[in-house]
């Protein structure tokens, strides 16, 4: 069970005239609707290695027929504001529940290395203007879990009656609940780092969870001691999601690439969405921090 790249190159890279994504351009939430792709990005104006220099981050918008040639804006869709956003917005995750799309995304206030939050902001429409439905609509609904956390993602329907989200206490990966989308509650961890393996120092979240007839299909990061992101796999009981039915033990993508291996931070894919069409998923990542790539799998290719 392994994604298949697309294309040997990156579908999305900096660019040098754009100065909000002219560092890099990677860890996209995705989403495939009403026959398009559309791909919710982080880009930096700034490297961001030592956190010395304020960088900022800011979201972009690109749109695809086929999943792999995209057309993106000139300015961002969605950039940071107050002092939790000081910073920037990064590694959106979007959602649909019934009408609405929800993006988690993490929110920076640079006022250390431990000050990120997750918020989320909804929109009813996505797409280009002209289209009928503009992509910076978005509604703001400020910090959602105010502690410090990350790779936070929405389950796309209740369960038993109450919404559902992913985060991540480090360095395992947690769920919690709610019923207003405000007040979350009945944290509890669903999946541990496995020591010696290739996640072995800390995991979290690749994007919201696919419903699938056998369980809920989760894709995950996982980083080990020498803090190389690979890419994984679980499956969620469909009605107890706390449950863990099955855990691939190899990866399912790892950098191999030179632009994957090399960047402003190396031997990296993140991915923060998958695009499900009728027959594959399309799972988008940031490769080594700096730019965005594709892969798929079949359906039927998901075995457990």
């Amino acid at each position: 069970m392994k994604l298949k790249r697309l294309t040997a190159k990156p579908i999305l890279s900096p660019i040098a005239d754009h100065d909000w994504e002219r560092t890099a351009v990677f860890n996209c939430a995705a989403i495939y609707d009403d026959g398009l792709f559309h791909l919710f990005y982080r880009a930096t104006d700034r490297p961001f290695g030592d956190f010395t220099v304020r960088f900022v981050s800011s979201i972009g918008y690109a749109v695809s027929e086929d999943g792999i040639h995209f057309t993106r804006f000139e300015k961002p869709i969605y950039t940071g504001l107050g002092p939790q956003e000081d910073w920037g917005v990064e590694d959106p995750r979007i959602t649909k529940i019934e009408d609405t799309y929800y993006m988690l995304y993490t929110a920076f206030g640079g006022r250390s290395l431990d000050d990120v939050r997750i918020s989320m902001a909804s929109t009813k429409k996505l797409g280009p203007e002209g289209s009928g439905a503009c992509p910076w609509m978005w509604m703001r609904h400020g910090v959602v879990l105010d502690e410090p956390n990350k790779d936070a993602a929405l389950f796309p329907e209740k369960i038993q009656g109450r919404y559902a989200m992913l985060h991540r206490r480090p360095p395992g990966i947690w769920i919690a609940f709610s019923d207003d989308l405000k007040t979350w509650i009945d944290h509890q961890k669903i999946m541990d780092v496995v020591p010696g393996n290739w996640d072995s120092y800390k995991i979290g979240a690749a994007g919201p969870p696919i419903k699938t007839p056998g369980g809920w299909l989760l894709m995950y990061h996982g980083v080990d001691e020498k803090r190389v992101y690979r890419l994984g796999a679980a499956l969620l009981d469909l009605k107890d999601p706390t449950r863990v039915l099955a855990r691939r033990p190899e990866p399912i993508l790892e950098p191999e690439l030179d632009w994957e291996i090399n960047g402003l931070v190396p031997n990296v894919v993140f991915s923060c969405g998958a695009a499900e069409t009728d027959d594959a998923y399309f799972v988008y990542y940031g490769a080594a921090d700096t730019c965005i790539g594709v892969a798929a799998m079949r359906k039927d290719e998901v075995k457990f």
